[in-house]
């Protein structure tokens, strides 16, 4: 019984995290985020990011739980273009479609392919197998929130 309790109460936070990323994010593309000089957002170039710009919206450490980094990243990704196949060995890494059409595969699952408003889930360790855009002719973007242990590698190509 408290295994059940500690796993909606963790459930209950992603899914809280990853609701206000989305809102930050709809609202900063709808106001510009110049309007706001307290918000700053990291912008790493696609050929580092695997053929994705990525937008770091919130990082900090969690001194409570151990040490472990969370992030919400932005993720947008040109139409036809994919990751290599690749692990996170210490972070929970959770997904949510914001535009487009994203496919995603971990392990030896399924190849989902996820519209706007559907999540992912990849555990620590496990094969990010496919990430691409679903598309030939749209974007996709998607947010990405992470629980990484710092003293691990954040990606190990497979």
């Amino acid at each position: 019984m408290p295994n059940t309790i500690v796993s909606h109460l963790a459930s209950g936070c992603v899914a809280a995290l990853l609701g206000a990323g989305a809102t930050y994010v709809s609202l900063t593309r709808s106001i510009g985020e110049d309007s706001n000089p307290d918000v700053a957002a990291a912008e790493v170039p696609a050929e580092a990011a695997g053929n994705a710009l990525q937008t770091l919206l919130f990082e900090t450490t969690m001194d409570d739980v151990l040490g472990r980094v969370a992030m919400v990243r932005e993720f947008e990704r040109r139409p036809g273009t994919g990751g290599t196949p690749h692990r996170h060995p210490g972070s929970h890494t959770f997904g949510y479609v914001l535009e487009g059409t994203y496919e995603v595969q971990v392990d030896d699952g399924p190849l989902q392919r996820l519209q706007p408003g559907e999540t992912f889930y990849e555990p620590p360790g496990a094969l990010h197998a496919v990430s691409r855009n679903g598309s030939s002719t749209e974007a996709v973007r998607y947010l990405v929130f992470t629980v990484s242990d710092p003293t691990l590698p954040a990606t190990v190509p497979e």
